[in-house]
């Protein structure tokens, strides 16, 4: 490994802590906060709802308490058999909220090292609002498209580059850092998933915009779901309150990418 790679690594597993950290204080709080998350899966997992599985592994990768999981159960057809999926999460305070999880399918795993073995070869990888949070989104996402099964399929949910115009614009009103994470761009991502071999069925940017008086119960809010990992140094106190004075825009808008293919089986789609 060279010493760039393990510089690399070595950032990639400190902001991961991180993550985990502030998902660990929010997890009480978090299917109470997730308003936004459990809309977007619902929305994923009505698309997903249809899909012929093969037998395979299946897993919700960064399933946390199980929305995405639990919204594909709830409207999986009655009378078909409904896919039980592994709940892989780096988070074990999120995994003990999930109903879900248990001692069969639970596994805490750190997506940066890529997915466990009991995930490779996969029917079915699902995820939502988990894929934003890895060091290079697009790369991991062709690995997962490259792990499926010839005839897997892939559901993905994931907030984009378009998303905190109102934070953005009033950091640069301040003239502060914008210390919000850095998303991936959609297009790059739809390119990711072609490399990785997915065959598109339904690819959507959708926007969202959650209703909040002044940034500081925009931030406050992001921090009491647990998505305040950054990877930039925090303000000082007195930059904040100047990005606030700023903050003159309410709201605070999401765009999110919805992504559903398969990989095609040998001979054909």
């Amino acid at each position: 490994m060279t010493a760039a790679a393990a510089f690399g690594t070595t950032a990639a597993t400190r902001f991961s802590t991180q993550v985990r950290q502030r998902f660990a204080v929010g997890a009480s709080a978090y299917d109470q906060e997730a308003h936004l998350q459990r809309a977007v899966a619902w929305r994923l997992a009505h698309h997903c709802r249809h899909l012929p599985l093969l037998p395979g592994p299946r897993a919700d990768l960064g399933a946390g308490t199980g929305l995405l999981s639990r919204a594909l159960l709830e409207q999986w057809p009655s009378g078909n058999a409904s896919p039980r999926l592994q709940q892989i999460d780096l988070c074990p305070e999120l995994l003990t909220r999930n109903a879900l999880a248990n001692s069969r399918e639970r596994r805490g795993w750190d997506l940066e090292r890529g997915l466990p073995a009991a995930a490779q070869s996969a029917a079915l990888l699902i995820s939502s609002f988990a894929l934003q949070w890895l060091e290079n989104p697009a790369k991991q996402l062709e690995g997962w498209c490259h792990s499926l099964m010839p005839g897997g399929w892939l559901a993905l949910a994931v907030p984009t580059s378009g998303s905190f115009p109102q934070w953005r614009s009033a950091a640069a009103a301040a003239a502060v850092p914008c210390t919000a994470l850095p998303l991936p761009d959609a297009e790059a991502l739809i390119a990711a998933a072609e490399r990785g071999g997915l065959g598109l069925r339904h690819a959507q940017v959708l926007r969202f915009q959650r209703l909040c008086l002044d940034g500081h119960e925009a931030l406050g809010r992001m921090r009491a779901l647990g998505a305040g990992a950054s990877r930039s140094a925090p303000l000082s106190a007195a930059q904040l309150r100047r990005l606030l004075r700023h903050w003159k825009q309410p709201g605070l808008s999401w765009e999110v990418l919805l992504l559903l293919g398969s990989r095609p089986t040998t001979g054909g789609s």
